[in-house]
């Protein structure tokens, strides 16, 4: 199969893009793009139409990529095969296209790569190689051995390629939502927001393509502000599969040609996205590809979304069911759906099922109900429990907890709706 061309500087072209969407047309879902009126309102926008890619085959949109890329390769490169590193979505999206395409894979991961991931992408054909404590040390390892091996070595975003596969996510979304003003995505290395702006900025220069990056990896804006590559000596978010240190040649490349403007989010403020995806669009998403949402409700971030028909890319849902709890849980806490408490009960545990009692029948939910450990601070005939309740509101919640302190033997010591 012939391969694309793009010029000197790595620009990805609309014609690139629709190349890519032939290549890989029978091997990818086509995702729905549902509107949500909830999230119009809650954003002050028009509409807002969700692109789901948490239903794309292996959970995210990095299939497109991979497999344009390599079905591109030359016969040698095949029968050499493809060598990567990834700590998640890449590496199923590499496997998978090597499965489809009969080239054999090699995944380099770091040590600290969830046992669930490596086994996913074990499950789709690949050979994982765990190498390095952190992502950095096994991309140089996967770089060294590709060296050596002849394996074609196939980046998470840095290639036009990838770039082109990832863009066809624009081509779809035109076409499912055609009166777009704005458009919001997710920015790691830059890849995933490259092939879509290209896309949207070809159709229409008009429509607005703004990136999202957590607080604690936010190297887009003054990488774009400077019109230079600017790079993070360190990151700390929650959101792993976006936390990049920097753009890197190619993908800076496209993305200055195509991005109008990028903005940051809290880890915070992505708990709450994902705990509303889950709530009301009924959509299980990890924090990476609930961070463009994010920004759509975040008070705080400047995007005047005013009347507005907004695009939202909602890239992956691969996120294990413990995350998944604790970001809603953190989310409950900012929405003020969700309280702790700390009671002292007399008579354990008859008084336990009175609690129970007392919580159903104010209309909560019992979250958590555990005996909690003993302190010198606790009284020596009740016994310490902790408590987890979820709501509607912190009124409501506050009802509740003034309903259990009316139980006979119960006292609540400590309540926290923070």
């Amino acid at each position: 199969m012939s391969r694309d061309r793009t010029d000197d500087e790595g620009l990805v072209t609309l014609a690139d893009v629709e190349n890519a969407r032939e290549r890989i047309d029978e091997v990818v879902h086509r995702t729905p793009l549902d509107t949500s009126s909830t999230f119009a309102e809650l954003s002050g926008a028009d509409s807002v139409g969700l692109k789901l890619e948490t239903v794309q085959r292996t959970g995210s949109f990095k299939i497109r990529g991979a497999y344009n890329k390599m079905a591109q390769l030359s016969d040698a490169e095949r029968e050499a095969g493809v060598i990567s590193s990834s700590a998640g979505n890449h590496a199923q999206g590499v496997a998978l296209a090597g499965q489809l395409l009969d080239i054999d894979t090699t995944i380099v991961v770091p040590e600290v790569t969830p046992a669930a991931k490596i086994e996913a992408t074990r499950g789709y054909g690949a050979d994982v190689v765990v190498e390095g404590d952190i992502y950095e040390r096994s991309y140089e390892y996967a770089l060294e051995r590709a060296e050596e091996s002849g394996e074609t070595f196939v980046h998470p975003f840095d290639n036009p390629a990838i770039i082109a596969g990832q863009g066809t996510i624009g081509l779809e979304m035109l076409e499912q939502y055609p009166e777009l003003d704005t458009v919001l995505v997710a920015i790691g290395g830059g890849g995933l927001i490259s092939g879509i702006g290209t896309v949207l900025k070809a159709h229409d220069p008009d429509i607005r393509v703004v990136g999202v990056q957590p607080e604690g990896a936010a190297h887009a804006k003054p990488s774009l502000e400077a019109g230079e590559i600017r790079e993070l000596e360190t990151v700390d978010t929650v959101a792993e599969g976006i936390a990049d240190t920097r753009m890197l040649e190619t993908t800076f490349a496209n993305a200055r040609e195509v991005v109008d403007d990028a903005v940051s989010v809290t880890d915070t403020e992505i708990a709450t996205a994902v705990t509303l995806l889950a709530e009301r669009a009924k959509t299980v998403a990890e924090s990476a590809g609930a961070a463009p949402l994010a920004a759509a409700l975040a008070d705080d971030v400047d995007l005047d979304l005013e009347g507005e028909r907004v695009g939202v890319v909602i890239s992956g849902g691969n996120v294990n069911l413990t995350e998944h709890a604790e970001l809603t849980r953190t989310g409950l806490h900012e929405l003020e759906r969700y309280a702790e408490a700390r009671l002292a009960v007399a008579g354990w545990p008859t008084t336990v099922g009175e609690v129970a009692d007392t919580v159903e029948s104010e209309g909560a939910e019992l979250d958590v109900l555990e005996r909690a450990r003993r302190t010198n601070r606790d009284e020596p005939n009740r016994v310490p429990v902790t408590v987890g309740l979820e709501g509607s509101g912190r009124e409501h919640l506050e009802g509740v907890l003034d309903a259990l302190e009316g139980l006979e033997g119960v006292s609540v010591v400590v309540r926290s709706l923070e």
